[in-house]
């Protein structure tokens, strides 16, 4: 799987940018705020999913302009495709020119791994990053998660809303209950998606972490439930027990979007008590785990976006990103090309203010 061609048309500070990238290893680099990874945002985006940066799409189009567009000529499933996403500001997508009924339903179609500065601090920082983790990840390989993640998210909101109602006046039970219901069907086959998942990961993030860190350390990875609850009946049953208490609180209090990831070297919690070294290789080991899992489930070889990162992590973990990605197409972005350009072959690209050239 390879990206052939980008364009951006007043994509954030991209006003007119056209990248026709190699087939190996291409680096952009330039100052900070330049635009450097507004332009893998942009690749990002052709995988179906929202913004790595949690941005919404209305932050996309420039400031002044109604609308922007992005294109990408690619390569996947053996032939060659193009797809297009227009922001007006609302996200429309198009794959081969036939307009998809949502921009997610390109899952499955392009397929890439996102390595960011902000990934760094997965281990220690809260759970929400560790289950965002997971639904991109997840969502890549099973489109389907995507909508069931959306009505279960939508089903929350909802019974939050009602919950901080029911402060004021008298719960409707009858309502409450139809949205428990929701929560606790899609919750359920979210649940059953992450085990699956978090099952094959333990099965490959190991052996990479062995071989990133050189060291006799085990890793071990496990999805933490609240209170252990895994089934539609498990979930149902504890919305209504607690009810009474979410609404006191005003929020949800059980369910996935609780959940989280707890990472374990050799018996030892990594996000107490690692070191940096330790956790830096344990978030390695995710990310080329997630690209070895695309690889093994769908055939295809998922396209690497490093967005500055090389310059966070010390020269064995630099080379061992360098040496495990050949083969792959990898786009990395950098202040400094000069100890990259020394270790791989590619093209390089210099980026400034919103601008891209060759050379």
């Amino acid at each position: 799987m390879t990206v052939k061609r980008l364009t951006a048309h007043n994509f954030r500070n991209l006003k007119e940018i056209e990248l026709e990238a190699d087939s190996g290893v291409n680096i952009i680099y330039g100052q900070n705020a330049q635009g450097k990874t507004n332009l893998l945002e942009c690749i990002w985006l052709f995988t179906g999913a929202k913004s790595f940066r949690g941005a919404k799409d209305t932050e996309l189009v420039s400031f002044g302009c109604e609308s922007a567009h992005i294109a990408m000529d690619f390569t996947a499933h053996g032939r060659e495709q193009t797809a297009r996403i227009i922001f007006t500001p609302r996200r429309q997508a198009e794959l081969n020119g036939i307009k998809l009924a949502l921009p997610s339903k390109l899952a499955g179609e392009f397929y890439a791994v996102i390595f960011s500065p902000d990934h760094l601090s997965l281990i220690k920082d809260g759970p929400s990053e560790r289950r965002r983790f997971l639904d991109l990840a997840i969502g890549q390989l099973w489109p389907g998660y995507i909508e069931v993640l959306r009505q279960y998210n939508r089903a929350v909101s909802q019974r939050n809303l009602l919950l901080k109602k029911a402060r004021e006046r008298a719960a409707d039970c009858n309502t409450l209950e139809a949205f428990e219901r929701e929560i606790a069907r899609s919750g359920a086959v979210i649940m059953n998606y992450r085990s699956r998942y978090i099952e094959i990961l333990n099965s490959t993030a190991p052996e990479i972490y062995h071989n990133i860190s050189g060291k006799k350390e085990r890793l071990s990875i496990e999805y933490v439930r609240k209170e252990g609850l895994f089934t539609e009946s498990d979930l149902a049953e504890a919305l209504e027990s607690r009810r009474q208490q979410d609404i006191l609180s005003g929020t949800t209090s059980v369910g996935p979007h609780r959940d989280d990831l707890e990472f374990e070297i050799s018996g030892t919690k990594a996000g107490k008590y690692g070191s940096q070294g330790q956790q830096r290789s344990v978030v390695l080991a995710l990310k080329l785990a997630e690209a070895q899992i695309i690889k093994q489930i769908t055939g295809e070889q998922p396209v690497a976006l490093l967005d500055d990162v090389m310059s966070e992590l010390d020269t064995v973990r630099q080379d061992y990103i360098l040496n495990h990605i050949k083969g792959w197409q990898v786009l990395i972005t950098c202040c400094d090309p000069s100890p990259i350009t020394k270790l791989i072959n590619g093209k390089v690209f210099y980026m400034q203010g919103g601008r891209l050239c060759e050379g």
